[in-house]
């Protein structure tokens, strides 16, 4: 690990004192799936259950010198299979978690949102990016840039408020909430000011809870104190947001990746809302950043557990 991937560390360091998160490996027929999953694994992070053809597998992993016997195995022929299988062993009790391997996010959602056999709750499913970038102080989380495409009011209060859940979880002291836009001002031609203002007022009236929340502000004066006082903008989380609520699943991945490529960030993936966390991984992760992506999932099953055994 170099300092690059400090935030990483500190996140990946918190989970060795905690077992491995029982998860449900779909479908990792690549070498990056499935080697993100064994690392995870030798780290203590996951306990995997990898699903899909056992073969094709054992393939893969002796194509860079791993062996596989000693983890769980369900057979599953194709990726749909191994999808569908992955959720059942959630809603059995022996996985804590679920991760993508080598099969398409839609492929894996789909199989987590049927309503008679996924894993739906009461909560909005969404994701969330916990983003390293080399020059930002803290963790930023960026949300949602992943499941929800064009998210209505209603849905981005859920997306929002996992949001802020996930940054508790992640120890955030002061969880500070900008709602971005392409202006900080609001204005009824630009939907995403106006859906901003009544965010901010929800949680004015205590709909959505747990952050200093302020919107519409446009990327830079989000991030950057000076763009924040030179606009004028008088506020607590101008200059020192640490969640981005985006107005779209489009402005979303393309920040998220403009961050990524241009600025060297990492981006770790989670989807939350579901019964259990969700590791989204892509193939052009670093190996620390699938690390980091199961950190983040092994402290929200954490969470869950700790939540499941307050309310007895």
């Amino acid at each position: 690990m170099t300092e690059k991937h400090e935030k990483y560390q500190r996140l990946i360091s918190r989970c060795s004192s905690l077992p491995p998160t029982p998860t449900a490996v779909a479908y990792p027929c690549d070498r990056s799936s499935l080697e993100g999953a064994l690392e995870a694994a030798q780290l203590g992070l996951i306990d995997p259950i990898l699903v899909g053809p056992r073969e094709r597998l054992e393939a893969v992993a002796q194509s860079f010198g791993a062996e596989i016997g000693r983890y769980a195995t369900v057979e599953a022929p194709y990726s749909a299979v191994a999808a569908a299988r992955a959720v059942q062993l959630v809603r059995e009790g022996k996985a804590e978690a679920l991760m993508k391997g080598s099969l398409h996010t839609d492929e894996l959602m789909e199989a987590v949102v049927k309503r008679e056999i996924g894993l739906r709750t009461a909560r909005r499913v969404s994701h969330c990016f916990v983003m390293d970038v080399p020059s930002y102080e803290n963790a930023l989380i960026i949300t949602d840039a992943a499941v929800n495409i064009a998210p209505t009011l209603e849905e981005k209060a859920g997306i929002l408020q996992n949001a802020i859940d996930l940054a508790h979880v992640l120890r955030i002291e002061e969880v500070r909430v900008a709602i971005l836009s392409a202006m900080e001002t609001i204005n009824a031609k630009v939907p995403s000011t106006v859906d901003a203002a009544a965010l901010c007022k929800m949680v004015d009236r205590q709909q959505i809870t747990g952050a200093i929340v302020d919107g519409p502000l446009a990327l830079d004066n989000a991030i950057n104190l000076e763009a924040a006082r030179v606009k004028r903008i008088d506020s607590p989380v101008a200059g020192r947001a640490n969640v981005l609520l985006v107005p779209d699943l489009e402005a979303g991945n393309m920040l998220a990746k403009s961050l990524s490529f241009l600025a060297g960030a990492d981006a770790a993936g989670i989807v939350l809302g579901a019964r259990v966390p969700i590791i989204l991984t892509s193939r052009a992760d670093s190996v620390t950043t699938r690390l980091a992506s199961c950190a983040v999932a092994a402290l929200v099953a954490k969470a869950r557990r700790e939540s499941a055994a307050a309310l007895g």
